[in-house]
Parts: C-alpha cells; structure tokens; sequence
C-alpha cells in the first residue's frame, strides 16, 4: 500500500476487529460478494482531509480540496453535519471508520461498506473502473508536482482550474460501448478534375498543366472544407482537446488525468440512489437479524432514522433508494409482477395480491447488478409505489414566496425525476466542428430539452474552452425558444442570433 496511507493508518482496537470478522461473515453468508475489504479508524480531522480528497490520501495539490476541507471542519464544528464513514472503489477497498462512533455506529457502518463493496464489485457500471485507483491517484499526484516543479504553481493550477471547469464535458457512456472496427480500409473519393472539350490534339493547349493544377488545388481546397471535423458529432469534448487542441505535452497530461479521474467518479454519480439505496437495504437486514443485541436496538433506530430521514426541498438517496429494494423484494416475493398483475384494474385486488413465489432476493441481486438509476427509476418507481409513498412535484410561488405542491400526477412526477437524472443533470454539449467555417474556431452544440444554459456559466465555460483551444469557441443553444449563438474570441463575448 502507499506510504501516504501510513499518515493516516490505525489499526482497528481489538473488539472492533473481531466485529469486522463477524459482520463480514455475516454478509457473505447472506449472499453477498465483495474484495478484500481494509478498515482503518480517522479522527474527525484526519477524515474531513480524506474526505476533502473524495476518499484518497494522496491526490495533486489544488486550492479547491483546501476549500472543501475548510467547508467540512466548520461543518462539522457547528454541527451541520458529521461523516460517519467513507469507502473507495478500489480493489482491495478501503474504508474509513470514524474513532469517536460508539460501538452500534462501528458495526452498522461495517454492514453498509461490505454492501457497498458488493456493488461496486458487481454492478455492471463498475465494471470498466480502474480497480487500482488508490495508486494511480498517488502517480497523478507525483507528475502534476513535478509538472509544478518545472512551470511554477500558479501556471500548473490555473491550467487545472481550466481543466477542472470543464471535467462534465465528457461522455458518460462511453465505457460501456463497443464500436466496430472497420476491417478494410475505405477506398478513397478522388475527385475528378473536368476539362474543357477539345480535340485530342489540341488538349495540351486548351487544357495546359498551369490550368490542369489549378483545378486540382481548387478541388483540394473544397474537399478540406466539406470533409468534416469531426466526422460524426462528438460528446467527448475532453478527448477531443486531448487529439487536436494546441496543447503543450505537459498540458495534455494534465488533461487527460483530469479526465481520467472524471470517468472513475462517474458510475458513482450515474448510481448514487442505487448504491446508497443498496447499502442501507443490507445494513438494515443485517444489523437486525443477525448484528444487534437487545440494548443496542433503541441506539441504531435512532440513528438508521436519521439516515433515511426525509429532508424538505431535497432528495434522500438512501431512502428512495432502500425504499424501491424492498419495494421490489416485496413484489417479487408475491409475484406483483407481469401481464396479469399490471393489466389488473382491481387497487384493492393488486393490493392483497400474493402467490407466494419468494423471488424477491434473486431479484434484488439481478436489479444490483444490470441497472443504473436512470434505468432503475424508469423500471421500478410505479405508480402504486408513488401513491404509497406520497411522491409529488413542487415549485416556487412568487405571489406567495414559498414553495408550494404542482402536482401529484404519476407521469408528471416520474417524468420530472427521470429528466433530473439524465447526463447527471449535466448539459448535453457535443463537437460539432473543429474548423468552423475553415477558420479553426471550435463550434459546440448544447442540446436543448427545455432548460435554458445559465448564461453566466456557460460564459465562464467558453473562457475556459479558449483557454485550452487558443481559438474562438461558439456554442449553439436556444433561449427564449429561438436559437442563438454564444462567442467568445478571447477578448469579446458575444450572442447573435440564427437566420434560419
């Protein structure tokens, strides 16, 4: 393991490492499957530093995780809010146990990692994550301090701060696409050069060589400026700066740490309610079937509460998420499933509805490995499972200055939820040309669904695109339902309009 983890490393004491025997016997027998996984114990100090790095000790030296350290320890020293454990993708994985939790704290936290784990170790969005981040971190550290070494703080963290800005401009399904591979080499177009009509013999004089090169460097000229650049429109905007954007070789490794780093986070942005959700579900069964004794009942209550407690105006991952698992469990167990339960017109029928399969856990196990939440919610939030949990929209009144319920309706709810999720709530912006009318400026295309670009951020993003292109960057978009054009030359920001 790296050095770095000995600054942090304590061995758990001894009650809690035969705890971590149990609990982890426990949950293999239950069914479920992860790495090895190391438990170490952090004071509150030493985990908000952890936690200011995303869960690894080593990582490149950059003012914003000083900012999110900052931001933890006052939270945390006013009581705002407390990190009671952190675990890493990672293989072996890595988990942080807070030293001031009392023992319930301890084994409940043990029983959510060791499901954590057993997702990212199984679920299919995992699968093409680096395994061995905690090292890579540590060598993507080691180069960006040698980088500053050489060019100087400031230059290498302005240039991570560009980078940073634009770390969402990747495509987050790429991983998991399988593009063909063209097997043969196409043959290439070449163009015909037309000359004029003559006699055979007069052809030397009425087509000379002057004329005949002429046309041909006319011809090139129009096939540079018709073929396409890219060829296909393309979501990676990151990887696309990596190929053709002017950048110094220390540059380009910037960058592509940057994106490689954006792309090991992504599935735990694209599985967040899924994971939490996951985690609590195990915890929950195994703490009380197996982990608890009596007088630790009315302490684990009340801090499991606290977990899946619902929060105004926001979304609890961890409920939702336990919520639909056991939603699911219940359904399969009484084979609430297929043509006849959902062409079933009967509520209070389907509500009483039981044949008594018992599938619910092979279910849960199958729903853990192929779904993201996207595909999760679409699946499995029902409309019996919204009207049992009282689901609804809301939206700001301005005659009120509250918020206030819009609508209880099942499509209405789960079409809003479903649009949140999508690109992560991130703006879909894609190349469309990297030579825009042949004078290399980069044109970006967002596209629309609805929502408008926050000007002020997509001003600051095409700041940030000049930096890295050295060119103009123009971004497509709508707003007020018309098209229009976002500009940015390095000097001058400017919006005009699409003659259509």
């Amino acid at each position: 393991m790296l050095n770095a983890m000995e600054n942090y490393s304590r061995k758990l004491p001894a009650e809690l490492q035969r705890w971590q025997g149990k609990i982890k016997d426990i949950a293999q027998k239950a069914g479920l499957d992860f790495y090895e996984t190391i438990f170490e114990m952090l004071d509150f100090n030493q985990m908000n530093e952890v936690a200011s790095y995303l869960g690894f000790p080593t990582r490149y030296p950059h003012w914003r995780f000083g900012m999110e350290y900052e931001e933890m320890q006052k939270g945390y020293s006013y009581g705002l809010h407390r990190i009671y454990e952190m675990v890493i993708n990672n293989d072996p994985t890595y988990a942080y146990l807070l030293e001031s939790n009392n023992l319930v704290d301890q084994k409940l936290v043990m029983a959510h990692v060791y499901a954590h784990v057993d997702f990212f170790k199984n679920n299919t969005w995992f699968s093409h994550t680096n395994r061995h981040m905690m090292d890579e971190m540590a060598n993507h550290a080691t180069r960006i301090n040698r980088y500053i070494e050489r060019y100087g703080i400031e230059t290498v963290e302005n240039f991570i701060d560009s980078c940073l800005s634009l770390e969402n401009l990747i495509d987050y399904h790429s991983p998991y696409i399988k593009r063909k591979r063209e097997k043969t080499k196409q043959r290439e177009y070449r163009p015909t050069i037309h000359k004029l009509a003559s006699k055979p013999y007069m052809d030397k004089y009425v087509n000379p060589p002057e004329f005949i090169e002429q046309q041909k460097i006319k011809l090139k000229t129009r096939g540079e400026q018709k073929k396409k650049f890219p060829q296909e429109p393309e979501k990676d905007v990151l990887l696309f700066f990596l190929n053709h954007a002017p950048l110094e070789s220390w540059q380009q490794d910037v960058l592509s740490i940057i994106r490689e780093e954006a792309y090991y986070f992504a599935p735990q942005g694209m599985t967040k309610i899924m994971n939490e959700g996951w985690a609590t579900f195990w915890h929950t069964k195994l703490m009380t079937e197996k982990i608890l004794s009596d007088s630790e009942v009315i302490d684990y209550a009340d801090h499991h509460s606290g977990t899946v407690s619902a929060q105004p105006g926001r979304l609890n991952p961890y409920k939702l998420g336990v919520e639909l698992f056991r939603d699911i469990k219940e359904r399969w167990d009484k084979g609430k499933f297929g043509k006849a339960y959902e062409e079933c017109e009967d509520w209070e029928r389907k509500e009483k509805w039981n044949k008594k399969l018992n599938l619910g856990l092979e279910k849960v196990f199958e729903v853990r490995r192929f779904y993201n939440d996207i595909t999760f919610i679409d699946t499995f939030f029902t409309e019996e499972f919204v009207r049992k949990n009282n689901y609804f929209t809301y939206k700001y009144d301005p005659d009120s200055e509250q918020y206030k319920i819009d609508s209880r309706d099942f499509k209405k709810i789960k079409e809003k939820f479903l649009f949140s999720l999508t690109n992560m709530g991130q703006p879909f912006i894609e190349v469309m040309d990297g030579n825009y009318e042949n004078r290399g400026e980069l044109y970006l295309k967002h596209r629309y669904e609805g929502i408008e670009l926050h000007r002020g951020y997509a001003q600051e993003t095409l700041k940030n695109l000049v930096k890295l292109w050295t060119r103009p960057v123009i971004i497509e978009t709508v707003a007020e339902d018309k098209p229009i054009l976002f500009r940015y030359d390095g000097t001058e920001f400017m919006v005009g309009s699409i003659e259509e």
